[in-house]
């Protein structure tokens, strides 16, 4: 059994042991729990996400006025596309969400953190591609 919290309305949801991830459906709002799209998630889902999945959660955390940032965000999609459901990507406006970003102890942009099981297990900065992003995280995960 493994827990993924929707992205759209915050459920927990339960995901039997064999039942196919990638086809799941939240059972509150009916949304995909998967569709290799990163969630722009506001501070707290974010929370929600790492303290509450299974899996573990990349976080980008971006600003919309960053051009590295704007660069990646492609890239971290397409990584996001081709690991889903292992892994689940979001991402964190650090302009609308500062007390988060505060808390996460941000210095510059872009950065990804890797969390699993509500703690943090990695951290890189700097724009990055899409193969880079996949090999950087799933080593991290390991």
């Amino acid at each position: 059994m493994a827990h993924v919290v929707c992205t759209k309305c915050n459920a927990t949801n339960r995901l039997a042991e064999g039942q196919a991830a990638d086809q799941g459906k939240c059972g509150k709002c009916g949304a995909a729990l998967f569709d290799g799209h990163p969630a722009d998630l506001a501070a707290p889902m974010l929370e929600k996400q790492i303290a509450k999945s299974d899996i573990p959660v990349l976080v980008d955390v971006w600003a919309p006025w960053c051009g590295p940032c704007r660069i990646m965000g492609p890239q971290f999609e397409a990584a996001a596309r081709e690991a889903e459901p292992a892994m689940r990507f979001v991402k964190l406006n650090s302009d609308e969400n500062q007390d988060l970003a505060g808390r996460l102890g941000i210095r510059g942009i872009p950065t990804m953190i890797l969390f699993r099981s509500g703690k943090e297990i990695a951290r890189v900065s700097g724009a990055m591609s899409s193969t880079d992003i996949l090999n950087w995280a799933r080593n991290a995960a390991r």
